[in-house]
């Protein structure tokens, strides 16, 4: 992963919260830019809406408190409340969600400080269903010739809030969706990091 984020001189690193329900490896991307000095954050608390699942153990592993919070049995806002009051915990400037596959509600005191990270260019190819590989088959299918990956404000409703930064991809032409997701995810682990920076500003 080359390239590098600056941003404006602060006394105290941006404090993050990451959000996932998978493999975690957008938290592992943060991780690594935070470890080479090219994202000025620390990840604070994790939280996963399942159990057993690789995000949990690589936040473990990195010495992050970890929380798992399942949505079973509960309403959205019942759900997004236990969340929120986890995150208080440990006051983060920003919520990342990193592969967190349900809707959620946030907040008023989290209003404009909740992001995401959307494997396609919004408004395309969002919306309920559309994550992972369910885009990636949809781009092609619809014969696009460029994809990407759109970081944005999270609000009420699926990949919806207002856009922060976008990053394209050509689609080739012996695409398969895994090859397509490849790219696009290559482009998110630039998009991520940058859009935190920004910020900060």
């Amino acid at each position: 992963m080359t390239g590098s984020v600056t941003s404006q001189p602060s006394s105290q690193p941006f404090r993050l919260a990451v959000l996932l329900s998978g493999s975690g490896r957008t938290l592992e991307n943060l991780l690594e830019w935070i470890a080479a000095g090219r994202l000025d954050a620390t990840v604070d608390i994790v939280v996963s809406s399942r159990c057993g699942v690789r995000g949990v153990e690589i936040a473990t592993r990195a010495g992050i408190p970890t929380h798992v919070i399942d949505s079973a049995g509960k309403s959205v806002a019942e759900w997004s409340r236990e969340i929120f009051d986890v995150c208080r915990q440990q006051a983060p400037d920003l919520v990342v969600m990193a592969g967190l596959l349900q809707l959620i509600q946030i907040p008023s005191d989290f209003t404009g400080r909740v992001i995401n990270i959307h494997p396609s260019l919004l408004p395309a190819f969002g919306g309920k269903g559309f994550h992972g590989m369910h885009v990636h088959r949809a781009v092609l299918e619809r014969g696009c010739t460029v994809s990407g990956c759109t970081v944005h404000l999270v609000d009420e409703q699926y990949d919806h809030g207002a856009i922060l930064l976008q990053k394209t991809v050509p689609v080739l032409l012996d695409d398969t969706a895994e090859s397509l997701a490849a790219r696009v995810f290559a482009a998110e682990c630039q998009a991520l990091p940058e859009a935190i920076s920004r910020r900060r500003r």
